[in-house]
């Protein structure tokens, strides 16, 4: 392994040093402004206030890089420990406000017929492929099965269809569409118990109704969201590493980002699935996570979180060519970035913020849960973890082995 050097183009000049030419023109330009003007040219006023309290406090962090650090992991790990516990599903009608149609429908349909007669699962078994005198048996067999199934309010009897090629039932859950139980018994109907019951004779069982197709997507979600989002850290990570030139950079980016993201669903399930704050906007019964919320959620924030990223690491990077000082590169891109980065965070904060007061609840989860993950991102891991993490490992940032050098396509961030 390689120990990371001082670059070769790097000088040994302070942040923001000067020429003394530069500095004489600039006085006698001072001299020439009224004095209004002359506090403008000076950096005075609340922008220079501002310019000083985030110098003050990236020399904090680079004081006590393990203190930040820390704080930042502990506010982020319990942030994460709802995702444990996350479930996935479909939030029905029961969910709306009671000035809903929909919702008062779902409360008559409740309390008539059970809260499983808002999605009821529709059992199809297809025997065009069964031998005319073995079908009564395959029905009775069918029947059966359905009978002992528990977790059902109601089964009807197994009728075939005219041409008699296909069974039919309709199995009403006990439980509401959303709950968890409902998911399950619909799991089981299609991988055990239909399967089962059509075992050997050449017939196939399936299930199918709203409810149906919501945990089927739910399925396909739940399957799928592990592999795009390893796809597109992983293709982050070699675009970091492409650009900035620092194996533990890139690796840095990727696990915070993914911290990032965990914190902002834990955020979602204590507040949606365990009901921490839910009456305050206006949720007043707990409910799955939507399954495609998630999803959309990392697209739109692993994106904004790239660009506070590379933003960042851009002056980081700009400060250790000159410089050749890994530490005081970190505390001056923190500097010179915060300001920046906390009024964007703001606004899209804001934006995001705005669609809380939506009725809909779909909508007030999708707008909480970008709101939050902009908001850990631009404060506890653009404003903590990332500058203690990079003046903790100091030089080890660029460190990137020679064949790995030779081997990568050379990028660069410099827009000018």
């Amino acid at each position: 392994m390689e120990h990371p050097t001082r670059p070769a183009c790097g000088t040994t000049a302070r942040f923001g040093s000067r020429s003394p030419d530069a500095e004489r023109d600039s006085a006698r330009h001072a001299q020439r402004l009224p004095d209004a003007a002359r506090t403008r040219a000076h950096g005075a006023g609340p922008r220079r206030e501002s310019r000083l309290g985030w110098r003050r406090y990236a020399q904090r962090v680079e004081s006590h890089p393990w203190r930040y650090l820390a704080a930042g992991l502990a506010a982020t790990l319990a942030l994460s420990v709802p995702l444990f516990s996350i479930q996935l599903g479909h939030i029905g009608d029961g969910a709306d406000p009671v000035s809903f149609t929909d919702r008062r429908a779902f409360d008559l349909m409740s309390s008539a017929f059970g809260p499983g007669s808002n999605g009821p699962l529709t059992v199809v078994v297809d025997q065009s492929g069964v031998p005319a005198g073995e079908r009564p048996a395959l029905a009775a067999r069918t029947r059966r099965a359905l009978d002992r199934l528990p977790g059902t309010a109601a089964v009807t009897p197994v009728r075939p269809t005219r041409d008699g090629s296909v069974l039919t039932a309709t199995v009403v859950p006990a439980t509401v569409p959303q709950d968890a139980a409902t998911t399950h018994l619909t799991d089981r109907l299609k991988d055990g118990v239909l399967p089962g019951a059509v075992a050997g004779t050449g017939a196939h069982g399936y299930v199918t109704g709203p409810t149906a197709v919501q945990v089927d997507f739910l399925d396909m979600v739940a399957d799928r969201l592990p592999v795009i989002i390893a796809v597109v850290v992983g293709l982050a990570f070699l675009i970091v590493l492409a650009v900035f030139r620092g194996v533990l950079l890139a690796l840095k980016a990727a696990v915070l980002n993914l911290v990032s993201i965990a914190a902002s669903y834990g955020v979602l399930v204590a507040v949606f699935q365990w009901g921490w704050g839910s009456p305050a906007l206006g949720v007043h019964d707990t409910v799955p996570i939507e399954s495609f919320v998630p999803m959309a959620m990392f697209a739109i924030v692993f994106g904004l979180s790239m660009d506070y990223e590379v933003f960042l690491l851009s002056r980081v990077h700009e400060a250790w060519l000159r410089t050749g000082n890994a530490r005081g590169s970190v505390a001056h891109a923190l500097e010179t970035t915060a300001r920046v980065i906390t009024c964007a965070a703001i606004v899209m904060t804001s934006v995001f913020a705005a669609f809380i007061v939506s009725p809909m609840v779909v909508v007030k989860m999708l707008g909480l849960g970008l709101a939050v993950s902009v908001l850990i991102d631009a404060t506890l891991i653009r404003l903590v973890l990332v500058p203690a993490t990079m003046t903790l490992l100091g030089g080890w940032n660029w460190w990137l082995p020679g064949w790995l050098d030779r081997r990568l396509p050379r990028i660069s961030a410099d827009m000018r």
